[in-house]
């Protein structure tokens, strides 16, 4: 008998049909005798939904209250996954967040789990009931309903079965598992068998849709072994665990492309201590996440600082850094979207040299220009034009033979 945490996203359980799919597979699992705890997601499409039907009550609806909506739509998915398990015969419970132990911290819509005390989780599991455990969202310490950002059932279900000691973790989505590169993009990509905490972190965060990079980050800190596979088929998926010698074989895991991207310079800054504090400070306090930076050389007492964000976070991060420009005398902002970011991955790239000459070179022969380059240890990236995005990618998975 084992322990086994599931996760639906929101495509696997997007209508009722699915839902009986999912409570299917549930059973089958559940009639072997293993003891199972499930998060869902809300139905497709639903988050956004709600998200449209307050902007229509109130034009900016305060946090608080949008967490207290928004949690309705994992809360729907599952009491009704509940009851297609009871229509089974299978005995099930549905549980929020908060009754499911969880206690958050941080602001609301983006909380951060601080732990779980799932009591209520295992008396039930004790009773031979299937526990359907909403994602996304838990209670603070004042009692307020909080959500944990999008794409958080992840971050549940690892979190989850890190507090129960699970013998298992899947996430079940609508994909095979973690691939090579996009399939829609790259159409030889393949699925990847077995990937390292490291390498599915790099590339949850450098635009691959497949995990919730946080979740990631949960898993590797407990050491959760977890399985990406879909909901509907039976096929194995990728699994994701600590790094092993063989792994270190594999110089390039896989390319990942993020778009939605923009960059702003600072042009002119005073090259003087704390200048760069200010400024990234600023944007800290604007809540805009930043991803690759470049300073230029210093030339006559100033300098260019150039850094790249998320495009929907463009026009904030200008809003914020208007007064910082001018307080610190640099000289002008600029800003560009329509940007990409290409990235290769892999952990063997710390015992193999070669790596950025054949992805430069690669570009070079696709005559796709580079604007700007970020290397971690297992990491190189770089933005293009967005319009090259998908021949970049293409040309780079088989300059790097991640087809074979």
């Amino acid at each position: 008998m084992s322990l086994i945490v599931q996760k639906y996203g929101g495509t696997s359980v997007g209508n009722p049909e699915r839902i009986k799919n999912v409570a299917r597979r549930v059973a089958e699992w559940h009639r072997k005798g293993d003891r199972l705890v499930v998060v869902v997601s809300a139905m497709s499409g639903v988050t956004d939904s709600l998200i449209k039907l307050a902007k229509e009550i109130m034009a900016e609806p305060t946090e608080r209250e949008l967490d207290m909506l928004l949690a309705t739509g994992e809360q729907t998915t599952t009491a009704l996954t509940a009851m297609a398990l009871q229509a089974a015969g299978i005995p099930a419970i549905s549980l929020t967040g908060a009754q499911a132990g969880i206690v958050t911290e941080g602001i609301h819509t983006k909380a951060r789990i601080a732990n779980i005390t799932p009591k209520r989780v295992r008396e039930y599991l004790n009773q031979g009931k299937v526990v359907i455990v909403a994602g996304f969202q838990g209670q603070n310490e004042e009692g307020s309903i909080t959500t944990l950002g999008r794409g958080a059932s992840d971050l549940t279900a690892i979190a989850m079965a890190a507090a129960l000691k699970a013998d298992l973790c899947q996430i079940y989505t609508d994909v095979d598992g973690v691939y090579t590169a996009d399939p829609r993009i790259v159409t030889d990509a393949r699925k990847i068998e077995e990937i390292s905490y490291d390498e599915m972190l790099e590339m949850a965060s450098l635009g691959s849709k497949v995990m919730q990079a946080r979740s990631v980050e949960v898993a590797k800190k407990f050491k959760v072994i977890f399985e990406v596979r879909s909901s509907f088929n039976e096929n194995p998926g990728t699994i994701c665990k600590e790094e092993t010698k063989n792994m270190e074989h594999v110089v390039v895991r896989g390319v990942s492309l993020e778009k939605n991207q923009a960059k702003i310079t600072v042009v002119g800054v005073p090259d003087q201590p704390g200048v760069a504090a200010k400024i990234f400070t600023t944007l800290a306090e604007a809540q805009v996440n930043i991803d690759m930076i470049v300073q230029n050389v210093s030339e006559q007492g100033t300098t260019d600082i150039t850094f790249t964000l998320n495009k929907d976070d463009l026009a904030r991060a200008r809003r914020a850094m208007d007064p910082v420009v001018k307080a610190v005398g640099a000289r002008e902002l600029r800003s560009q979207d329509g940007i990409s970011k290409l990235s290769v991955v892999g952990i063997g790239m710390r015992s193999h040299s070669g790596v950025a000459a054949k992805l430069f070179q690669a570009l070079s022969d696709a005559r796709i220009n580079i604007q700007m380059i970020s290397t971690s240890e297992i990491k190189i990236s770089v933005t293009v034009e967005e319009a090259n995005g998908p021949d970049a990618a293409r040309v780079v998975h088989q300059a790097f033979g991640l087809e074979k």
